[in-house]
């Protein structure tokens, strides 16, 4: 599925192939949180690197974290942040651990997304205790990373779409 983004100020816009496009998956992580979720979460989505399109990418802004885990030396995230350096919104998030994928954040896309059939709440050993877990009886609900891939949940699913076409149950 083709996918357009903007930030809000509309310096940042981008386009994405997307195989994996319901915004299933709430991340509940400090990091997530406090750069891209004011709900106290964030949600990306999977796409393809290769197909990545960006204008005003003068704009755009890096941010790689600091990781702090308990009993653990502070280290540094692999994870690249990319946020508009004009208005803050979160666009998209690469990692060289998987060079081939890219993961804009839903929050950012402007084509209309499939509605997911439930979500996936990760991370919840380190969400924030102002923040509810919302979501539908039978939403999985784990403390840590969960076992299953963006693109394993959508296959198995079987909602993984070519990267040209909408979603079954979309409209292009």
């Amino acid at each position: 599925m083709h996918l357009d983004g903007s930030c809000h100020c509309g310096s940042v816009k981008f386009s994405v192939r997307s195989a994996e496009p319901y915004p299933f998956m709430r991340c509940y992580c400090s990091i997530c949180r406090k750069t891209a979720g004011g709900g106290g979460f964030a949600i990306n989505l999977g796409a393809d690197k290769a197909s990545l399109r960006v204008t005003g990418k003068r704009h755009v802004r890096v941010y790689v974290a600091r990781l702090q885990e308990e009993g653990m030396a502070e280290r540094t995230s692999t994870a690249e942040r990319h946020f508009c350096g004009r208005c803050g919104s979160a666009l998209w998030l690469w990692d060289p651990t998987w060079p081939e994928l890219v993961h804009p954040h839903a929050s950012a896309i402007d084509t209309p997304l499939p509605a997911a059939p439930g979500s996936v709440h990760m991370m919840l050993g380190s969400k924030a205790a102002w923040v509810p877990v919302e979501g539908r009886p039978g939403d999985a609900r784990i403390d840590a990373y969960p076992d299953v891939s963006l693109a394993q949940w959508h296959r198995q699913r079987g909602l993984t779409s070519s990267t040209d076409e909408p979603p079954a149950g979309t409209t292009a």
